[in-house]
């Protein structure tokens, strides 16, 4: 698979098998958000690749615990809407049940923090179908990277203090009869282009 097959075939997937990922496999995903681009090449992105169920048992149960509290209205983005509703309902798990969870950090105070940790999520879904493996953009610590709770919890995997959770990435085998990632190319209908060449009318 070259570079834009892998681009051009990523699509999430929200459905995983309950099988484990590889190390190896596990290494090369985060070594490609590791050589991901970053401002200055500060390169303070900070992975946490976690595989343990009893973490993420118990991040899926602070994450809908924190949502469930939050004040639902009609102007919140879409998602977010989506996230409180289901965390009222019971039996939330904002990471759809992927064996793996790989969250991303960056320094609070650093100006480039959450482009940094983007382009690091970006490689690692790429990285990801390239390696037959299923993968989907999380926002859900992002959203919550302020909760008291939340953040005592993640501290004590190794979260820095001046740091927050910017992105996260859901990993795992696709639940799906080859148990391979739909590939299917989406038609592109909106991300507008414009092409500005030399021989552009000036005004």
């Amino acid at each position: 698979m070259n570079t834009l097959e892998a681009i051009h075939t990523r699509r999430s997937t929200r459905k995983f098998q309950q099988k484990p990922v590889e190390q190896e496999k596990l290494q090369q995903v985060v070594e490609a958000g590791r050589f991901g681009p970053t401002g200055g090449n500060a390169q303070t992105n900070h992975f946490f690749v976690i595989s343990d169920a009893a973490v993420i048992a118990k991040l899926k149960e602070l994450v809908q615990n924190a949502f469930a509290k939050m004040e639902l209205r009609e102007d919140l983005y879409k998602s977010l809407k989506n996230s409180i509703t289901l965390a009222r309902k019971g039996n939330y798990s904002f990471c759809y049940n992927a064996p793996v969870l790989i969250a991303v950090a960056n320094r609070k105070e650093y100006g480039n923090n959450m482009a940094d940790v983007a382009c690091a999520v970006e490689n690692m879904m790429l990285a990801a179908n390239e390696l037959d493996l299923g993968s989907c953009y999380i926002n859900q610590l992002k959203w919550l990277n302020e909760d008291p709770i939340l953040l005592e919890y993640l501290r004590g995997l190794g979260l820095h203090e001046d740091e927050r959770v910017y992105a996260s990435v859901a990993v795992g085998y696709a639940d799906t009869e080859d148990g391979l990632p739909n590939r299917k190319v989406a038609e592109r209908t909106g991300n507008e282009v414009v092409f500005v060449t030399g021989n552009h009318n000036e005004p």
